[in-house]
């Protein structure tokens, strides 16, 4: 199976930075999309960040100028540089990534969810 790790929340103050990592392990053929969404405290769970195989992104317009997702094909990981946070930005945020991978059934496209990261932004 495929397992996804991330690191690097934590308590940071506004104005502040954080990056966070994701690392993808397992039989895995390749990777096609790597991800970062959010989930605030009481609000639904939002996308952030979209990289590509081909290193094509994508970011939620409440990001832009602020976050860059950025990947390491040969390491499997997918980071996001997070600058310039505000207490908004508190959340928990969580990768996914799309895999072609090896299972107990076979070769399978996968959808593969992290557990999550907190990141708390103080003012």
């Amino acid at each position: 199976q495929v397992q996804l790790v991330e690191s690097g929340g934590g308590l940071v103050q506004a104005g502040g930075s954080l990056r966070l990592s994701c690392q993808a392990s397992g039989s895995i053929f390749s990777i096609n999309y790597m991800a970062w969404y959010r989930q605030a405290p009481g609000k639904q769970r939002e996308l952030v960040a979209t990289v590509t195989s081909g290193g094509l992104t994508k970011y939620a317009d409440s990001v832009k100028g602020r976050f860059t997702i950025f990947r390491d094909n040969a390491k499997n990981t997918v980071y996001q540089q997070t600058n310039s946070l505000k207490p908004e930005y508190t959340a928990v945020y969580s990768c996914n990534v799309g895999v072609d991978a090896l299972t107990d059934q076979g070769r399978r496209y996968l959808e593969v969810w992290g557990q999550g990261t907190l990141v708390t932004v103080s003012s």
